[in-house]
């Protein structure tokens, strides 16, 4: 099945099992806004907890805060958002459609990707286990071609985004032939910069003296606060605040389901470091984020850094943290190394000193900053198109499964009575009573068990506990296992043992900590 009908599946599959919805839908959507559903809101807690707990149980010298969604529009000018946030946008004249210029030469150099490992593809299976991958990258004539197609406009997009040159952008994308994907032309506008900040009005004039913007990041809610926590918390050098919350940016471009939204969520964690050991703190943090991500079990194949070639203005240097989705490789996390610009622009705005005094050296000075930021709702994404899967059963029939991690599904156990009557359904709440307390734990009975346990697979449950004529008399009940079906026979007095080591969060953690 080609990779875009399966991610189109994925996409019905959140809707139809509660996991999201377009967001008014009822008043046929929003554009780039969702909501998550009863089983979307277990999951994306559950990632969030799994990160929360990774950073601040899991490392004494980082902490917590929750900042304001409204801040002082001064912070915006500090940062650089009010000059600086811009994307690159060019119209097509025939399909009235805007895009990203950046996306589109992107695709561009993914698609010339795409034939190189096309035609490694045919020469793995056609050699077998003798196939010299290297060798074949570096002589094959085909390759050598589309490689060099590849570098060479890899490397005029590298240099047009340095300005951005928005002229040499829109070269590129008629020097490359791209088209419109709906209108099939090439009938382009000029490439022009727009700004992706949301704003609105404080108070009661609608003045310009009053306006203020929603947050485009977290970040800067930990930085103008940073002072205050390292006081207050008495925290020395290297110390992290970490952050959960909405951003919101006026996307044009908004695309592939909950990838890119206007309201998004992130989870953040700013590092404080003294100057000349941030790159040190970089490769640190660059290790440790891979290894959360990989504790899922997605397999490390599906996991790669992409180093930034054209910096941030704050940054000295860069990497994405990509996973492989569907539609290619995607960033999902970037960790950064944002020098002191940060605190150095708020110290320059606000007028006010927020250095570190270091009582080891005895002097005050302003500290570096490592970040990592994920967007929460890329992960779940990234999440869902891993263990959606369509299995083969034998008969001839299919599953739809969810084969999330343990720690991270909506619903943790299903205890389901084989009949309505006879006293089963009793049984079956008493089991559901003594698991509820621990973790998340539904009663199910309508439809024969067969269905039921094919809804659960659907949205992803570990664990069914079906209660049956026997259990009255032995007080034992039969334990399903979602990824292999298999069952067996257990006392309801081990239940909670053996199922709870494996949906926790700590589960998880004791991963990250081997």
């Amino acid at each position: 099945m080609a990779q875009e009908d399966v991610f189109k599946k994925i996409v019905s599959h959140c809707k139809e099992y509660g996991f999201v919805f377009p967001s008014s839908d009822i008043y046929d959507g929003l554009a780039a806004v969702y909501d998550y559903g009863q089983n979307g809101v277990e999951l994306k807690n559950n990632i969030k907890e799994y990160w929360w707990k990774s950073m601040v149980l899991l490392h004494e010298n980082i902490v917590g805060i929750d900042s304001a969604i409204f801040m002082h529009p001064t912070i915006w000018k500090a940062s650089g958002h009010v000059d600086a946030f811009n994307d690159p946008l060019i119209d097509n004249r025939d399909s009235k459609k805007r895009y990203r210029a950046d996306n589109l030469i992107e695709d561009q150099i993914a698609k010339y990707e795409e034939k190189i490992e096309k035609e490694v593809a045919k020469a793995r299976k056609r050699f077998g286990d003798s196939f010299d991958e290297a060798k074949f990258r570096e002589t094959n004539s085909r390759v050598l071609e589309h490689q060099q197609k590849r570098d060479a406009l890899h490397e005029r997009y590298t240099a047009a985004m340095q300005g951005p040159d928005l002229e040499a952008l829109k070269q590129i994308i008629l020097d490359e032939g791209i088209v419109d994907p709906i209108s099939g032309t090439k009938n382009w506008t000029d490439v022009r910069q727009f700004n992706l900040m949301f704003s609105t009005e404080m108070g009661s004039l609608s003045d310009a003296t009053n306006k203020i913007y929603l947050r485009p990041e977290t970040a800067q809610g930990i930085f103008v606060n940073y002072l205050n926590v390292q006081k207050t918390g008495r925290m020395k050098l290297p110390f992290g605040i970490a952050q959960i919350g909405k951003a919101f940016r006026n996307e044009i471009v908004a695309r592939q389901f909950i990838f890119r939204m206007r309201e998004f969520e992130q989870m953040e964690m700013q590092f404080f470091v003294k100057p000349g050991t941030e790159m040190e703190w970089f490769g640190k943090w660059k290790e440790l984020r891979m290894k959360w991500h990989q504790a899922l079990g997605f397999g490390a194949e599906n996991y790669r850094f992409h180093d930034h070639e054209k910096l941030a203005h704050y940054a000295n240097a860069a990497t994405d943290i990509e996973f492989r989705m569907p539609f290619g490789f995607k960033e999902v996390e970037g960790i950064h190394s944002r020098t002191d610009f940060d605190l150095s622009q708020h110290e320059k705005f606000s007028g006010r000193s927020i250095k570190y005094f270091d009582p080891e050296t005895n002097e005050s000075y302003t500290p570096y900053d490592i970040e990592t930021s994920i967007g929460v709702d890329r992960m779940f994404l990234s999440i869902m198109c891993h263990s959606y899967e369509e299995e083969q059963l034998e008969g001839g029939e299919t599953r739809v499964v969810l084969r999330l991690p343990a720690a991270l599904a909506p619903v943790k156990c299903a205890v389901m009575p084989l009949v309505k009557k006879d006293g089963l359904p009793e049984k079956a709440r008493e089991v559901v009573n003594e698991l509820k307390f621990h973790f998340n734990t539904h009663y199910e009975e309508k439809d024969s068990i067969g269905k039921r346990y094919r809804r659960q697979d659907a949205i992803g449950t570990p664990y069914c506990v079906t209660v049956d004529h026997d259990t009255l008399k032995d007080n034992k009940v039969t334990l399903r296992f979602r990824d292999t079906m298999a069952q067996e026979r257990v006392d309801i007095s081990a239940l909670l043992d053996i199922i709870e080591d494996k949906v926790s969060i700590a589960s998880l953690l004791k991963k990250l900590q081997a």
